[in-house]
């Protein structure tokens, strides 16, 4: 075996597509039970609804933007800044 290779097989580099193997860049990985398990959001922007009903558009590290509701980021560092940017002590006093 030899450790050497033909320069017809070099490519130029094209780096991962993240819509398509998502949490794959280096900045995404995961380390471990001990680290936070919103590792994927960057913030939320807004809300539409009241209450437990709302939903929240959430703008991910990866660039996307998608709408969720409530019960699913509850537990998120994210919502609670978001909170705080609003002015209100939780959802249920949400403008």
């Amino acid at each position: 075996v030899h450790d050497v290779f033909h320069a017809s097989l070099l490519r130029i580099h094209v780096p991962n597509d993240d819509r398509l193997f998502p949490g794959r860049q280096f900045n995404q990985l995961n380390a471990g039970d001990d680290a936070e398990s919103e590792w994927a959001v960057d913030k939320i922007l807004s809300h539409s609804g009241s209450s437990q009903d709302s939903v929240f558009e959430v703008l991910w590290k990866a660039g996307d933007i998608t709408w969720l509701p409530y019960l699913q980021i509850e537990h998120l560092h994210a919502l609670k800044e978001y909170l705080d940017l609003q002015g209100a002590e939780s959802i249920d006093s949400l403008p």
